[in-house]
């Protein structure tokens, strides 16, 4: 793509006023980025807007870009625009697709089968758990793992997916010359290294409250279900999962207790007709009408797959009978928060089953 038409692109996205909507209905009609920002009178009335749009546009032709042409020069670093063949093709189909992605790491991985895992950025110890072990599932099932880079639930599944060996995709709500929230820029390298991120935020643009709905409609846009771990009544989140059930996407819950305040947003996505799930077995059996793991970019990751020594320590004391936690813990010497981490972790692969009166029995594959 020539550079004057990739300026073109970015000159459109950082036109003032012009949503993405708008420019969509825009391009439409006069047919790419660099007549768009030349359009008449004529064709922006045919694209049902407003004349006031022909200021925007006379603002948005001035605008320097050099930077962003720069910035996309380093590498591992990309400007994919809405036409370019990077460009995700589940997130073309919503009805107000970013113009143009600023993108960092592998951008093969745009086109892989995704699911957004979300939740709240003050998780309980065992949200967090949960979030981290179903995405790591998930991940080494050949699912891509896209979430927003939060503190909370969005960092546990990205760490997931990243200690599965699988693909964890970020969606950032500022630019990508900044890390929000700071804490997680450790977290920004190892996904960068191994897995993507990506933003329509322009270069320079700080946090603000209202790019974060921007950035949840690309995240559900991304994937084929969005999977809520914990979210309180007003939540980003259910944001997220409002914005999949519009875009057509499956949309999953994890009940709670009803003593956790972080778990009414999913009770809420469930009596509204979200699906409650309860292992991510049963994730994959939504998900696998629409995809298989047979259809996967990259291999899923061994290391799911494989007991390591502490889980094959706890699943040799549990015997072959029904056992409570408190027992195991007694055999064991470990904390109650490890062993009910662990047996999580051991129900997701599908090695131990959960029993009446809140006891674990081991399962063939556990053998």
């Amino acid at each position: 793509m020539a550079d004057g038409e990739l300026a073109a692109w970015l000159r459109l996205l950082r036109a003032p006023g012009l949503g993405a909507r708008s420019a969509g209905r825009l391009l439409t009609v006069a047919g790419g980025p660099e007549s768009a920002l030349n359009a008449s009178a004529r064709i922006i009335a045919e694209a049902g807007l407003s004349a006031d749009i022909l200021r925007t546009l006379e603002t948005a032709s001035t605008i320097d870009v050099d930077a962003d042409l720069a910035w996309a020069d380093g590498a591992d670093r990309h400007l994919i625009p809405l036409t370019d063949i990077r460009y995700p093709p589940a997130l073309r189909e919503i009805p107000d697709p970013p113009l143009l992605l600023y993108a960092m790491g592998d951008c093969e991985l745009l086109h892989h089968p995704q699911l957004a895992i979300v939740g709240t950025r003050h998780p309980s110890p065992n949200g967090r758990d949960i979030a981290h072990a179903f995405a790591k599932h998930l991940a080494g099932a050949g699912l891509g793992i896209t979430s927003g880079l939060a503190l909370g639930i969005d960092g546990a599944a990205h760490e997931g997916a990243l200690d599965a060996e699988g693909i964890t995709i970020a969606v950032a709500a500022t630019g990508l010359d900044r890390v929000y929230p700071a804490a997680h820029r450790g977290l920004a390298r190892r996904i960068v290294q191994s897995g993507i991120m990506i933003s329509e935020a322009p270069l320079g643009t700080h946090v603000s409250r209202s790019a974060f709905p921007r950035r949840n409609r690309i995240i559900s846009g991304l994937s084929l279900g969005v999977l809520v771990v914990e979210a309180a009544r007003q939540s980003g989140s259910l944001v997220t999962a409002r914005l999949a059930t519009e875009q057509g996407r499956e949309v999953f819950a994890i009940p709670g207790s009803i003593h956790n305040p972080m778990s009414r947003g999913c009770h809420r996505l469930i009596r509204e007709g979200a699906k409650l799930v309860e292992t991510a077995a049963d994730v994959l059996e939504e998900i696998g009408r629409q995809w298989s793991p047979g259809t996967t970019v990259i291999p899923p990751a061994a290391v799911v797959q494989r007991n390591d020594d502490e889980h094959s320590r706890l699943l040799q004391t549990m015997g072959f009978d029904p056992v409570g936690v408190d027992m195991l813990v007694e055999r064991c010497g470990l904390t109650a928060e490890a062993v009910s981490s662990m047996l999580l972790i051991l129900e997701l692969r599908g090695q131990v089953a959960a029993v009446d009166g809140g006891r674990y029995v081991r399962t063939p594959q556990g053998d």
